[in-house]
Parts: C-alpha cells; sequence; structure tokens
C-alpha cells in the first residue's frame, strides 16, 4: 500500500455515513484529489482542528487494494488561514475561488501555476493586505489565463488595432469575442460591455506582473466596478455556468452597505 503525500489546499469536505468524511483537496504535486478521512467525525483527536477550509495543510495519503477513494493517513497544519472565516464576506470570496478551482480542474492532473495563484490569493485575504475586491479581479483573471481563457485586452479581438490606436477613452468589451473591440468594430456586436481605457491597462498590468509584485496593486473604485462587471459576465461565460458561491457572493455585496 504505497503511500503518497503532498502540500495542499483544502477545497470542500462533505459527510460520507455515520463517521467518515470525503474531502477534496488541490495539491501541489498531483492537482485535484478526493480522499476519504475515516473515522474523523467520531474521534476528537484524528485530526484535530485540522482539515478547515482553505487551509493549507500537508498530506499523507494511500490507496487500498480494492480500489476506491483513497484514504487520508496523515494531514498536519501549515497555513491555517484562520482569519478568512472570520469575516463572512472573505469566506465568499475564498468559497467562490476554491469552487472554481475544484470545478474546471481535473482529477489527478497536477497543476502547479495554479496551485500557487490560490495559496497567495488567500494569504493575501488572510493578512488583509490588499482589499477583497482587488483579490477578487487578480484572482480570476490570472485564473482564466492559465486556464486558456485569457482576455484579449491589447488589442481590438476582430481586426488585430492595437489598443494605444483606439481613439475613444471608453473601451467596448465584448463577452463572446473575448476581449475589447475597437471603435470600428464594436458596433457590429451586440450587447458589450465598457471599460475606461485606465481599467483595460491595469487589467493589462495584471495579466503581466509577477505573482509577487501584485502586492502593489491599487485599483480604483471605478476600476474596481468596471473589473467586477466584466469579469461576472465573462468568466461564467467560459465556465459554461453561474456557480452557487458566485450567486451567494453577489447577493452578499448587494446586501453590504457601500
Amino acid at each position: 500500500m504505497p503511500h503518497l503525500s503532498s502540500p495542499a489546499i483544502m477545497l470542500r469536505a462533505i459527510e460520507h455515513g455515520d463517521y467518515d468524511k470525503i474531502i477534496t483537496f488541490f495539491t501541489l504535486k498531483r492537482g485535484k484529489i478526493s480522499v476519504i478521512a475515516r473515522g474523523v467525525k467520531k474521534s476528537i483527536k484524528r485530526f484535530a482542528g485540522v482539515l478547515e477550509l482553505f487551509s493549507v495543510l500537508n498530506l499523507v495519503w494511500s490507496f487500498g487494494r480494492r480500489g476506491g477513494l483513497p484514504t487520508l493517513n496523515e494531514a498536519s497544519a501549515v497555513h491555517a488561514f484562520e482569519q478568512i472565516r472570520t469575516n463572512i464576506a472573505w469566506t465568499a470570496y475564498a468559497s467562490y475561488w476554491c469552487e472554481l478551482v475544484y470545478t474546471w480542474m481535473e482529477q489527478g492532473q497536477q497543476q502547479v501555476s495554479v496551485y500557487r495563484l490560490l495559496e497567495h490569493t488567500l494569504d493575501q485575504l488572510n493578512r488583509g493586505s490588499l482589499s477583497e475586491h482587488t483579490l477578487h479581479i487578480t484572482f480570476q483573471l490570472r485564473f482564466m489565463t492559465i486556464s486558456g481563457f485569457r482576455p484579449g485586452l491589447d488589442h481590438c479581438n476582430i481586426c488585430r488595432t492595437p489598443l494605444e490606436r483606439f481613439v475613444r477613452s471608453s473601451v467596448a468589451f465584448n463577452v463572446r469575442r473575448g476581449g475589447v473591440l475597437c471603435e470600428k468594430c464594436a458596433p457590429q456586436e451586440a450587447g458589450p460591455l465598457y471599460l475606461s481605457r485606465g481599467t483595460v491597462k491595469l487589467l493589462c498590468w495584471v495579466l503581466n506582473a509577477p505573482l509577487e509584485k501584485l502586492d502593489r496593486l491599487r485599483f480604483s473604485s471605478q476600476a474596481i466596478e468596471e473589473s467586477l462587471r466584466m469579469l461576472e459576465a465573462f468568466v461564467p461565460y467560459y465556465l459554461g455556468k453561474e456557480t452557487k458561491s458566485l450567486r451567494f457572493l453577489k447577493q452578499l455585496n448587494s446586501a453590504l452597505p457601500h
């Protein structure tokens, strides 16, 4: 019975029978995996205080001889990120990011860049070093890019005219085309969103900057509003659905005072 190990981020847990849980992790070495934590609900000592959503853990798991889900053998906390779980808004944002990873990542496929992005974003949220809105924008942009759906922001996605040659300060963004459109091409497409040129340039910087430099970001209230409106249309369109956590997040934001 070989044992496997990896750092991992806990994405979700569901009840399984009277005593067990099935837990899904996103691991550094093996990508998304689901394991069964046996006896975790009846034992106070077994994995006590360790198996918390969003936490970074060191895992050890093994496969049985009869197949089926692997068994979680050991789990030790690396970064608990406990501050996230004390704030309902932060919990909602973290839940959405984890649901994106859970939904899009294939089982057992290593994806180091996604792991590093999620870990970095959760750490920044837990520290409170950047606003949740800024982290929400940067995570989605980088995640979509890694997943092969990078929005086209530096040139018209029909005629390829560079952004710097656009005439107007208001730039059309078309979800179906996957990016910005120049003044000549925008009227040919239905239902564009509009972003200021400054917002588009800022989003381009987010897409191209090293991950460790994203903590320098400062979004204006206009840039936040425009970026979130664009991403709330763009991400579900390419995902093929609106996730439950995104619906809850939108409801929460509409209920909170601005």
